[in-house]
């Protein structure tokens, strides 16, 4: 009689509690899933409004990280008053997603019109160059003799100069004073491909042939350059692998993904974030349906078709054109990060915490603190190259910023300025020699690396091209043959006319003796070729210190050739 007493009193609760609910009225039910829903949303879209008002809408401190000794912070960023306030961000806004949906849906950019340029690079592919100056030039674009600055903006990933930040800075600049001119990507802009080379992640080949076109054209100009989102990468990995040889005269980094690895990783965590995956790679299969016909012959092109994420898009298309192994190969050498300590030109970064697609985590925090040219900058708030302020949404917080951060910089004496001697080592040296365990060393000095592995290398870039006097030529024997271009030593020129040096690999004629002299001592006079004009000191010094340390090779030299001299005399007597 228990049990049943038991389950009797059970369903008696159960019909008090039914009861009792059909008493509540169905209004509270509705707003308690009204709260739910509300609470939910709150959470997944980080909505960060209540912390707003429970701070006053002061908004959240800008962070600067800079090495103490730091000469761009104390003279150029302790002076912009951006970067030592705070960040509100527009309160119907308050959420990195939906302000990173605002600014890809309207974001509100000005209205103008740029001119644009075409310009082909060495390989045949075409850029397309927009300039918005800061007057109106009936003929041509600006002078040979302007001296007015130049920014360069170079967009993020399948952006172009249409994109609403990238109109938003360049009018910004120009307002100001400045020229602007936006290089699109290949293929990007309405431009077609022109050549069997696509863009990536650490492309930075046309970065550095735009900018050295510009310095050459215009060399009273001084040359600024902001990168975004991924560009942001190409231009930091661009600096840190030209040092001290390059014309920028200043740059700044907005939204960089720094570690492409980690933004891999990151992507695919959430499902907020697994949406932003899925939505950039239908921009990116946008772009490559732009360019079937070539992308289709030098990829996979039904994987590209069925590719539903980031990854898989460069597994089946960047890895295939750029010839890398695999998709973490690309991932780990074009990420900027492991190139920010050789940025030898001041740097301002700035970077959103609670940015939806390029996450803290990969953020060089230390790299950037050990770097005296760099200024890191980061807000609580600001989603992925929006930082909209204002209760209209008018303008972005970051393009005042840089632009306050480069005005400064040109008004100050911290500009970098590129060495008379354009003859240095590339200092992207030490990753394009992971990418092949041939090295070989020039007569000049310099340092290159020669691919086994058919036409092309790692960045897609092809085979036949010149690179700072370098010429690489077509593969021969599973290597390729490297011919450099000089005006010296003019006796060991193979005859052909074309103004390159060419070193047989057998030499005949009475001179052999010679020739192994010459052999000896080719790499001492490489060594004193390298330091003369690296370190500026007294060639004879230098020559002394080459005898020094090879007379020993030297000597064995002259014993053996007088041995064989004096020997065959007494042989015939």
């Amino acid at each position: 009689m228990s049990g049943l007493e038991a389950v009797a009193g059970a369903e008696s609760a159960c019909e008090l509690l039914l009861r009792a609910a059909a008493m509540v009225p169905a209004e509270h039910y509705a707003l308690a899933a009204v709260a739910a829903v509300a609470v939910f949303l709150y959470l997944f879209l980080e909505l960060h409004v209540i912390g707003d008002a429970l701070r006053g809408f002061r908004g959240g401190r800008v962070e600067l990280t800079f090495h103490p000794a730091s000469e761009i912070y104390h003279r150029v960023a302790s002076k912009c008053r951006s970067l030592h306030g705070r960040y509100l961000a527009t309160p119907w806004l308050a959420s990195p997603h939906l302000q990173t949906l605002f600014l890809g849906i309207s974001g509100r950019p000005p209205s103008f019109t740029y001119k644009r340029q075409l310009y082909t690079v060495r390989d045949g592919g075409t850029i397309a160059l927009d300039w918005l100056l800061a007057s109106d030039l009936e003929d041509g674009f600006i002078s040979k003799d302007d001296s007015t600055p130049l920014a360069v903006v170079v967009p993020g990933l399948t952006s172009d100069s249409a994109a609403a930040y990238v109109k938003h800075l360049a009018f910004s600049i120009a307002s100001k004073g400045w020229n602007v001119v936006v290089s699109n990507h290949r293929g990007l802009g309405g431009v077609s491909i022109t050549s069997d080379c696509f863009y990536n992640g650490g492309w930075t080949e046309d970065v550095r042939e735009v900018i050295n076109y510009l310095h050459h054209k215009y060399p009273k100009t001084p040359l600024f350059c902001v990168g975004t989102s991924i560009g942001a990468n190409i231009v930091v990995k661009y600096l840190g692998e030209e040092g001290e040889n390059t014309p920028v005269a200043g740059a700044a980094s907005i939204c960089s993904p720094w570690d492409l690895l980690i933004g891999d990783r990151f992507i695919s965590r959430k499902l907020v974030q697994r949406i932003y995956d899925k939505a950039l790679a239908i921009g990116l299969k946008g772009y490559a349906k732009l360019h079937q016909p070539v992308l289709a012959r030098l990829a996979n092109w039904e994987g590209i078709k069925k590719s539903r994420s980031i990854r898989e898009f460069d597994h089946h298309a960047t890895c295939v054109v750029a010839r890398y192994e695999t998709v973490d190969t690309y991932y780990r050498r074009c990420s900027s990060a492991s190139f920010v300590g050789n940025v030898s030109v001041p740097l301002l970064c700035i970077n959103a915490l609670d940015d939806p697609l390029c996450t803290r985590e990969a953020i060089p925090w230390d790299e950037c603190r050990a770097n005296k040219n760099i200024v890191l900058a980061t807000t609580p708030n600001g989603g992925h190259l929006a930082f909209f302020q204002g209760l209209t949404a008018g303008r972005l917080w970051w393009v005042g910023a840089a632009s306050e951060f480069l005005f400064a910089l040109h008004d100050s004496s911290c500009m970098h300025r590129q060495k008379a001697n354009d003859h240095v080592l590339h200092s992207s040296l030490e990753s394009s020699i992971d990418k092949s365990p041939y090295v070989n060393f020039m007569e000049d000095g310099m340092v290159a690396p020669v691919t086994k592995d058919g036409p092309g290398n790692d960045d897609g870039s092809p085979s036949n091209h010149e690179i700072d006097g370098v010429q690489l030529s077509n593969r021969v024997g599973g290597r390729q043959q490297l011919e450099v271009s000089s005006e010296k030593d003019d006796e060991h020129a193979s005859g052909s006319g074309n103004g390159s040096t060419a070193v047989p690999a057998n030499r005949q004629g009475d001179g052999t003796n010679s020739n192994k002299l010459h052999e000896i001592i080719a790499p001492v006079k490489r060594s004193i070729n390298q330091l003369a004009r690296y370190q500026g000191r007294s060639v004879w010094l230098l020559a002394y210190v080459a005898f020094v340390t090879s007379w020993q090779l030297l000597g064995s030299l002259a014993f053996i050739t007088f041995r064989k001299k004096f020997r065959n005399p007494l042989r015939a007597k």
